[in-house]
């Protein structure tokens, strides 16, 4: 006997298979929500990055402010969502939210700073383009810079309070659709520049340190794209 597990959001479907006999059991499990907010009432922003972990190309990084009652059951971490799941709840997130924005931090300002920090300008710019500036900023991971709107300093501009939350992408709403937003713009900014170096294959891996990828640097060098202050090898 040997049994054969395949998940799908939140059914999981279990395959017994004997010398005769095939018995399946479809197991659902409850949905549960994302947070959507940590305290209720209060006008908070949800960031994330995309592509910090790449050889090349820019950083992305989004902010969402969503409105009460915001659901939908497919927003997750976008990282395990696919890429259909992605493209839909992208459209409903920029249809429903209170505001949105998207930007980016080039690979020279990823090289002339470093890579936190370019993230995290990522994250700044992307707040600055926000319509409606919130009360809190929900920031996925463990480290952010204080945030003045429109770059202002401490004294004439108090930044906005934020929290870090460590898989915060997982466990607010606001995060993961920031998440969700990043991703698939920089994903689409991968695929429009693939066609400039099609050799480094970012049409399928966006940049990341695949094998193929490697192998394409070692073979042709880096592009202008290419993030020099990383290892490539």
């Amino acid at each position: 006997m040997y049994c054969i597990f395949r998940s799908y959001k939140r059914t999981k479907v279990i395959k017994f298979h004997c010398t005769n006999v095939c018995l399946t059991l479809y197991i659902t499990f409850a949905y549960v929500k994302l947070k959507p907010c940590l305290i209720p009432g209060r006008l908070e922003a949800g960031c994330d990055e995309a592509g910090r972990g790449c050889l090349a190309g820019p950083v992305f990084a989004a902010a969402v402010i969503l409105p009460e009652g915001f659901d939908h059951p497919l927003l997750d971490d976008s990282k395990k969502m696919t890429e259909k799941h992605r493209l839909e709840v992208r459209e409903y997130i920029r249809d429903k939210a209170v505001a949105w924005s998207v930007a980016f931090c080039s690979p020279e300002e990823i090289d002339r700073w470093n890579i936190l920090r370019a993230s995290i300008t990522a994250m700044h710019r992307a707040l600055d383009g926000l319509s409606i500036k919130p009360d809190f900023i929900l920031v996925d991971g463990n480290k952010f810079y204080n945030y003045h709107p429109g770059g202002g300093c401490g004294i004439t501009d108090p930044c906005i309070p934020h929290g870090c939350f460590v898989k915060g992408d997982s466990r607010f709403a606001p995060i993961a659709a920031a998440s969700v937003l990043a991703k698939t713009c920089r994903d689409e900014y991968m695929e429009g520049i693939h066609f400039r170096y099609p050799e480094y294959n970012w049409n399928i891996n966006k940049g990341y340190p695949t094998p193929v990828h490697r192998k394409a640097l070692a073979e042709f060098g880096p592009s202008p794209y290419h993030r020099k202050s990383f290892k490539w090898q």
